[in-house]
């Protein structure tokens, strides 16, 4: 496993980080439910991979996929072992808040006030059975609220031990330039030390965590400029197209209505006709680099920019098996050329699902 520092925090992290949304089931994934035990497996699997860094969030199944890691994280005693990461500002608290979607008979609501994301903090302390959060994210950024406000609230957390660093999801450059002009003042303040010997710095925002794939490769390419200006770590989340980047045997599957991969491009028919051509194209890759699809098009994102965090979602133990496999991969640059020519008649420039 390879490391690298969260940002500017001093936080050290695996460059892979396992993501959760899956585990909190519901309509948008059809093929499963996972429990306790599952969760358990999956996260003393991840410690043997040398995986340390968990991303969740409370909207994955309305509070399921935080329940179910903090039940596991306590009764393995896995807590120490890793550096969980957690959302704010979407809630279905019914307390305020501009509506962001209805799902599995909840209204959520997008809130980026400093009492909304106090109090969004604390409900996740409680759902994952812990004191701290080692870096809360803001899961959409709202206009409705003043930046300073909202960075306020963080950095009062911050200041109570409840969250050691923040950063920013679905979000633009320009967003992250406002959130770190708002953290400035606070940076004169000294580090925090948490109740179990843990630090904080005040280092402003440590990541940003923004959708990126070889499909749609745009938004991320727009924001490394930025990111780098600040030594802000690049978080990227669905890589692998919710599988449609993980072989040719996937586009075979069929997703009822309510599934989020059942409203993504891939599923039209001319997408599906283009990922075959790429999936033909790949072979001799596949064969030169003894990797798999998935790995191939992981092992693009690593290459991309230096300070890159790979988010990856998984349920299961083979699935994370061979995506941290990706890690050793390194892509000559024509073969990265050459895949990205491969798809570039079915790329699409912006992406919200």
């Amino acid at each position: 496993m390879k490391y690298h520092e969260l940002g500017k925090s001093g936080i050290i992290v695996s460059r892979l980080a396992l993501g959760t949304w899956g585990l909190g089931g519901g309509s948008v994934w059809t093929d499963g439910d996972s429990d306790v035990e599952a969760a358990t497996r999956l996260l003393e699997f991840a410690k043997t991979q040398g995986v340390n860094y968990i991303d969740t969030a409370p909207v994955y199944g309305t509070g399921v996929s935080e329940e179910l890691l903090g039940a596991a994280l306590k009764s393995a005693g896995l807590r120490k072992d890793f550096v969980l990461q957690t959302k704010c500002s979407l809630n279905w608290r019914g307390d305020g808040g501009n509506f962001h979607y209805e799902r599995d008979g909840y209204t959520v609501n997008n809130d980026t006030s400093k009492a909304a994301v106090k109090k969004d903090v604390e409900d996740s302390l409680k759902r994952l059975q812990t004191d701290y959060i080692d870096s809360i994210i803001v899961h959409y950024v709202c206009k409705n609220w003043p930046v300073e406000e909202t960075v306020e609230g963080l950095e009062e957390l911050r200041k109570e031990g409840k969250i050691r660093a923040y950063g920013l999801s679905n979000s633009q450059p320009a967003d992250l330039e406002a959130y770190q002009a708002a953290g400035e003042k606070y940076k004169t303040g000294g580090e925090t030390v948490l109740a179990n010997g843990l630090k904080s710095l005040p280092c402003g925002t440590s990541l940003v965590q923004e959708f990126f794939s070889l499909l749609s490769p745009f938004h991320g390419r727009d924001y490394f400029p930025v990111c780098s200006r600040y030594g802000t770590t690049f978080q990227v989340y669905g890589v692998l197209e919710e599988g449609f980047l993980t072989g040719p045997d996937f586009l075979n599957k069929e997703f009822r209505k309510t599934d989020i991969r059942s409203r993504i491009p891939w599923v039209a028919e001319d997408k599906k006709e283009g990922l075959l051509r790429y999936y033909k194209a790949m072979e001799p890759l596949c064969v030169k680099y003894g990797c798999s699809y998935a790995q191939l098009a992981l092992a693009w994102a690593l290459a991309q920019y230096d300070n890159m965090s790979l988010l990856v979602g998984a349920r299961k133990t083979a699935k994370l098996e061979d995506s941290v496999k990706a890690l050793e991969l390194k892509l000559d640059a024509a073969d990265i050329a050459f895949m990205e020519e491969t798809v570039k008649d079915i790329q699409e420039e912006v992406l919200d699902k």
